[in-house]
């Protein structure tokens, strides 16, 4: 049996086949060009999973089923794309759209961060588990929490938003509405404008030296824990006020939901152990079950891109 796996991203269309395993056997791409008409992103997602099909050797009439992982929020019961604001899409009819173009019947589609925990709980980092949450540093803050082997979505099927806690209260806008978002402090995006706001502040800093010709526009989010690796105090203070922001939502995540597996993925989860490291240490002095014999265990994802399109394609178990 062989099915397809989908990563929607607002820069990318990744399909792949997945085979029984479990295992990605080939893959396709396009850029996604977002924003732009759904029916013109569908066409491209179609020919995606042409391609990949055809570069494992098959034909579309080996494929059991293709799952989807879209940004945004999925209707399962209407079997539409409610909104996804940085494709442009509100209430898309994406089954259809994907049947029409496919010839396949049984399609799925799911958040792109609940695929990704999806394919870690069951391939990756959370293998074996029970409780297990993915959170991803990227764009955003994304989450996806899974429970007795199943993705927990709520009664609209937009739950686990774990991004959009507020850690701050009145505090920086973000863009869902609410001020003082998780995800406006511990995203990618909000540790680039850290970077920036510290290099600003201090001319002298090394991470001027490590942009790219001295030029602030190329901050990453990578400058600041480069900088402190070559002994800058101004990096190292960036990187520990923002390691204090991402433990308290890991902290509020484990008071709720107590995982045994908490794995962390994205841009900045590539910095693995220096950030992990002290992350753990600031959690481990937090949470409410701090007396308790069992404690959550944090680690890192293991599958990488491949974790939502692995998740996409088992949408169908």
């Amino acid at each position: 049996m062989y099915r397809i796996g989908v990563d929607l991203g607002g820069t990318n269309i990744v399909s792949a086949v997945v085979d029984s395993n479990n295992k990605i056997i080939a893959k396709a791409s396009e850029k996604t060009n977002s924003p732009r008409p759904a029916n013109e992103i569908f066409d491209d997602i179609a020919l995606t999973i042409k391609e990949a099909v055809n570069n494992a050797g098959l034909t579309m009439a080996n494929i059991d089923s293709i799952g989807v992982g879209t940004p945004g929020s999925v209707n399962k019961d209407k079997e539409v794309i409610e909104f996804a604001n940085n494709l442009g899409f509100e209430n898309v009819p994406a089954y259809e759209m994907l049947r029409e173009r496919t010839g396949c019947k049984k399609v799925f589609f799911e958040n792109d961060a609940n695929c990704a925990a999806l394919g870690e709980a069951i391939e990756g980092a959370g293998k074996g588990s029970k409780n297990f949450v993915a959170v991803t540093l990227g764009t955003g803050v994304g989450s996806g929490i899974v429970v007795d082997g199943k993705l927990v979505s709520g009664v609209n099927y937009a739950g686990g938003e774990m991004g959009h806690t507020v850690i701050i209260m009145n505090g920086e806008q973000c863009s869902c509405g609410r001020r003082g978002c998780w995800e406006r402090y511990a995203s990618a995006t909000a540790l680039i404008q850290q970077t920036k706001d510290a290099m600003l502040l201090d001319p002298f800093s090394k991470m001027w030296d490590i942009v790219e010709n001295g030029d602030i526009k190329k901050a990453n989010g990578r400058t600041a824990f480069d900088a402190m690796r070559a002994g800058d105090k101004t990096a190292e203070g960036v990187v520990k006020k923002y390691m204090n922001y991402l433990a308290c939502g890991l902290v509020n995540i484990i008071s709720i939901f107590q995982p045994e597996i908490l794995c962390i993925g994205g841009g900045i989860g590539n910095e693995k152990e220096y950030l992990l490291a002290p992350v753990r240490k600031l959690v481990s002095a937090q949470v409410y079950s701090i007396h308790s014999e069992k404690q959550t265990q944090i680690c890192s994802a293991t599958l990488g891109n491949d974790a939502g399109i692995i998740g996409a394609a088992l949408l169908s178990e």
